[in-house]
């Protein structure tokens, strides 16, 4: 599969690498190939990945992964050209300045805002609740770290969650894209525990059922 990721910091890198493992090719949407942070994502993913312009990168992918900070979405899906039928990854929490609140909650979400901006793609929300420490390496123990996703489309759903389990991660429906509502909160957990409470990266979210 062509996956188009559009970002190169810790997550886009993370998940480049992981799903170039696994025999996808990568290409990387970036403003400069040139710049350091760039072609280090590139080296890490090795010879299946490539860096190319944003919208070179979206309309190369069946998948595209939104792996930026949420000040520079609009902009970013301004600049792609269509999206008509491709799944549009959302992986980011709209975060406060200071890491300990969002700029959205409960009554909307970043996945919705995205999903009126792009309206011909499949939005997906999913990623954005482990660190690209546990994407990596998701095994604590016996154990997969859980990644929840959520988003109305049940053939894209069903794409991200093969996506999801070939990493290694432990797929969870989380139902309606509306349910990103839950889930950009649920990441301040994540990051007020990772951060502020000191567990650091190496931590994850299980979910436990019997």
């Amino acid at each position: 599969m062509n996956i188009a990721i559009l970002g190169t910091g810790r997550v886009g890198s993370a998940l480049g690498s992981r799903w170039a493992e696994q025999g996808h090719s990568i290409f990387f949407g970036v403003r400069d190939a040139a710049c350091d942070e760039v072609q280090n994502a590139v080296a890490r993913a090795g010879s299946r990945a490539q860096a190319v312009s944003l919208a070179e990168a979206a309309a190369a992918a069946e998948v595209v992964v939104l792996a930026i900070p949420w000040e520079a979405v609009r902009e970013v899906l301004d600049s792609l050209g269509p999206l008509d039928g491709k799944i549009l990854v959302d992986c980011i929490n709209p975060l406060a300045g200071d890491l300990k609140g969002l700029q959205f909650g409960f009554t909307t979400s970043a996945a919705e805002q995205i999903a009126e901006w792009a309206p011909t793609a499949r939005v997906v929300k999913a990623f954005n609740t482990l660190s690209d420490a546990a994407m990596a390496n998701p095994w604590f123990g016996e154990l997969k770290a859980t990644m929840f996703y959520c988003g109305d489309d049940e053939e894209a759903k069903q794409v991200i969650r093969d996506l999801t389990e070939a990493i290694d991660l432990e797929a969870v429906d989380a139902g309606p894209l509306v349910n990103a509502r839950q889930l950009e909160p649920l990441s301040m957990l994540y990051v007020y525990l990772a951060v502020f409470g000191g567990w650091g990266g190496d931590c994850a979210f299980k979910m436990l059922k019997r």
